[in-house]
């Protein structure tokens, strides 16, 4: 009998440590996929062209591969971006248990990856389509990608509020809010709140002579 139950103590705590390891491992392949910045690695392979260096913000992002390597390959760009952080983020939800906040680091990994990438010192994009892509790997276990796309389908059409930046902060805090009223599992709230925490801070910075205005369907607010 003790030796039954010792073996079950030994057994569970083997299973522990064997899914944090697992936990661990997809976390540091969340993060490290996220760093591959591709909106500026594929245009300046390619075409020729550093974004950081023709743009105003320097951001090595989706929008500025669109604006200065063509909408081409910046349509390349977005799929590289949204599929590093669907990809890790899919299998591992498949293997693990979509539970506990280790989890929640895992969802938020990519974005970290992406917006604080080792290979340009820390200085990565601004995460907002890995953001989507590590969302959309939740489905059909949770939505809140959907709320997010609605955020920002809102802020772009009804109440349209500019510029870029800002809206993504406005979006981001909504998706946050929705998550936690709609009472969804609580360590998806945690990854929401980690990964808009990452989005709005690369999102705080304005850019130079920024002008800042809301309008409601078409009508200027202020």
């Amino acid at each position: 009998m003790v030796f039954a139950i010792t073996s079950r103590c030994t057994s569970d705590k083997e299973r522990r440590e064997f899914l944090l390891d697992r936990y661990v491992f997809f976390i540091i392949i969340g993060f490290l996929s996220g760093s591959i910045l591709y909106s500026w690695l594929l245009p300046k392979i390619f075409c020729h062209v550093d974004v950081t260096k023709y743009s105003r913000d320097h951001n090595p992002g989706t929008a500025n591969a669109m604006k200065y390597a063509g909408v081409g390959m910046g349509s390349v760009c977005l799929l590289c971006d949204v599929g590093k952080g669907f990809v890790p983020v899919f299998v591992a939800a498949q293997q693990l248990e979509r539970t506990g906040v280790l989890f929640s680091l895992l969802i938020a990994a990519p974005v970290a990856g992406h917006a604080f990438s080792p290979w340009k010192k820390g200085k990565g994009g601004k995460a907002i389509a890995t953001a989507f892509g590590v969302l959309l790997a939740l489905l059909p276990y949770s939505y809140v990608v959907l709320i997010l796309a609605a955020s920002y389908l809102f802020f772009s059409l009804v109440l349209v509020i500019n510029p870029h930046r800002l809206r993504t902060i406005v979006s981001f805090f909504v998706l946050c809010a929705a998550a936690y009223l709609l009472k969804i599992n609580i360590f998806i709230v945690y990854a929401c709140l980690l990964i808009s925490g990452i989005v709005i801070i690369k999102n705080l910075t304005p850019e130079e002579n920024e002008a800042k205005q809301w309008r409601l369907l078409g009508r200027k607010l202020f």
